[in-house]
């Protein structure tokens, strides 16, 4: 009996998992080894597309015919497009087959050397490209005008996961916890919370749920990847497949305008130097500083049975050069100025209804706003109006580049005045929803603190001290520069405070008359000689001088 080898072809590995291509190829070549009373001896797989020529499994399916060349084997494939897609791969390995020994056979064709059966092989072949050629034309096609309609039609990125939507298809949605943590290192990114980008790496590390790498760590290219997708702000821009921006049908994460301010630090130089070594074992290393003004370093020192932290200063000329300090005691000293900080409860709760008093103004101006944005909006459609219309007339190449790249950053312009004019639209947050987390850092920054986490602490230092503060190992922790919320409310600590309202603070008195003049009225001001003036006669509140009563006034006078 001959021997027979099978060979079977998906084009992608899904295939492998989501169907049964493989086995219903394989199960139709032994039916037909059996017809033609074939022994199978083995069976070979590919997950690859058919324009390649080196795929594993038909590299060692070569491999094996050339082995057994004396075996006369013959090779069968369920059809002429699982050997290949395209007419050069098929010329290829149907000459390297016939090198190897072999000779081919299909229960879908029956392969000769004359020259009909040559000229049928190769139009099925060519067919078999034009049908691959035409498949990929057609997803391509249909991918760009999905996108053009603002959806996105790649893997979805980390903080999202596709889901099914009535009338839409398969749509990005949040996938939580991934998406608020990708949001909250977009926004610390943009606003300084993280420095650099090597912080947002190891913010995004600490979650176990967060994908890593094999190493487990989240590699810089992934980073940097998060940072550049404007996906994440709901728009959509693909330069490949010629889609410019516009939104998308996904909820963002973040606004556009937040998304440009990340652009533009990642063209930035880092303002402060990248370092490696910071880790929860030394929290305050390169904020806390030598009395010579230089930053203190640290590591931990062997002694006897165990190790020990330290803290140190190595500037030659300094007083304290390679002096240790330990640990427990300058982070002591710096949790029991943190707990200097908290305001008390009369004084957080005034400072509370100051912002709420300020946040229910700015609701005001959003709204206000809005409509300057519309006018804006429609400046930047006719100016693109007018330089497309320039685009259409002109011929010099260099003159259409610039209009184009002049197009394309109105249209940027234009997305996040829409996006801004949106959100002036739509209801603010409450107030507790927006600033709960800022207030509860002010009244409590030790709390922050005590959480443990690298980053925490590291924001605790930023937004308390960004100036960072000095420690002297004989006396200690010196003042430090604290912000100005801080500064306020600590210089507010012992006085009485009280929100003043429209109507000011002056209790309600009753003002006595002013002999002078009928229907004046005069308040104490505290000096024997000094009087708040008010007119309440016919004419209303009006002005003393010399001469008598004339013109519209409330003001002081000395008798």
């Amino acid at each position: 009996m001959d021997k027979a080898v099978i060979y079977c072809r998906v084009s992608t590995k899904r295939q492998t998992k989501e169907g049964d291509g493989l086995a219903s190829q394989a199960t139709r070549c032994r039916e037909f080894a059996r017809y033609r009373n074939l022994e199978v001896i083995e069976t070979f797989y590919d997950s690859e597309s058919g324009s390649l020529i080196d795929r594993p499994g038909m590299q060692a399916m070569l491999k094996f015919a050339r082995m057994h060349r004396k075996d006369n084997l013959t090779i069968i494939i369920d059809d002429l497009s699982r050997l290949a897609r395209g007419i050069s791969a098929h010329i290829h390995l149907r000459t390297a087959i016939a090198n190897a020994g072999a000779k081919l056979a299909s229960p879908s064709i029956e392969f000769g050397e004359d020259s009909d059966s040559v000229l049928v092989e190769h139009l099925l072949a060519s067919v078999s490209q034009h049908h691959r050629q035409k498949g990929a034309e057609q997803t391509r096609n249909r991918r760009r005008a999905r996108m053009l309609n603002g959806y996105w039609v790649h893997f979805a990125p980390i903080g999202y996961k596709y889901a099914s939507k009535p009338g839409h298809g398969k749509v990005l949605v949040r996938n939580e916890p991934l998406a608020s943590i990708v949001a909250e290192g977009l926004e610390g990114y943009a606003s300084g919370r993280f420095q650099l980008r090597a912080e947002v790496k190891r913010f995004f590390e600490q979650f176990p749920e967060f994908p890593k790498n094999a190493k487990g760590e989240v590699s810089n290219e992934h980073v940097n990847r998060i940072l550049s997708r404007v996906i994440y702000a709901g728009h959509i821009q693909s330069d490949i497949m010629d889609v410019s921006l516009r939104p998308a049908q996904n909820e963002p994460l973040i606004s556009l305008a937040t998304f440009q301010k990340i652009q533009q630090r990642t063209q930035e130089k880092a303002k402060i130097p990248a370092r490696k070594d910071l880790n929860e074992d030394f929290p305050l290393r390169g904020a806390v500083r030598c009395s010579c003004d230089n930053p203190l370093t640290a590591c931990w020192t062997k002694g006897r049975s165990k190790h020990y932290p330290y803290y140190y200063c190595f500037t030659k000329g300094c007083e304290s050069y390679g002096k240790a300090i330990q640990r427990e005691k300058i982070e002591g000293e710096f949790e029991s100025l943190l707990h200097t900080l908290e305001p008390a409860a009369p004084l957080f709760k005034t400072a509370t209804r100051m912002f709420e008093t300020w946040w229910n103004y700015r609701q005001a101006q959003i709204a206000q706003r809005g409509k300057a944005l519309e006018d804006e909006i429609r400046k930047l459609d006719g100016k693109i109006g007018q330089l497309m219309d320039r685009l259409v007339e002109t011929d010099s190449n260099s003159m259409v580049k610039a209009y184009e790249a002049r197009i394309k950053k109105l249209e940027t312009d234009k997305a996040i005045l829409v996006e801004k004019s949106g959100q002036s639209l739509r209801p603010m947050r409450s107030f507790d929803a927006a600033l709960r987390t800022a207030l509860d850092f002010i009244s409590n920054p030790h709390k922050l603190w005590s959480s443990g986490r690298l980053c925490d602490r590291r924001a605790v230092l930023k937004l308390a001290f960004p100036g960072g503060f000095q420690y002297h190992r004989n006396t200690g922790l010196r003042t430090a520069e604290t912000p100005l919320p801080f500064k306020v409310l600590g210089g507010l600590t012992n006085k009485r405070i009280q929100l003043a309202e429209r109507e000011g603070f002056e209790p309600s008195v009753r003002f006595e008359p002013y002999a002078r003049f009928p229907g004046v009225y005069l308040k104490p001001l505290g000096h024997l000689s000094e009087y708040k003036i008010t007119c309440r006669n016919r004419h209303g509140a009006q002005r003393i001088n010399q001469n008598g009563v004339s013109g519209n006034f409330s003001g002081i006078i000395k008798d």
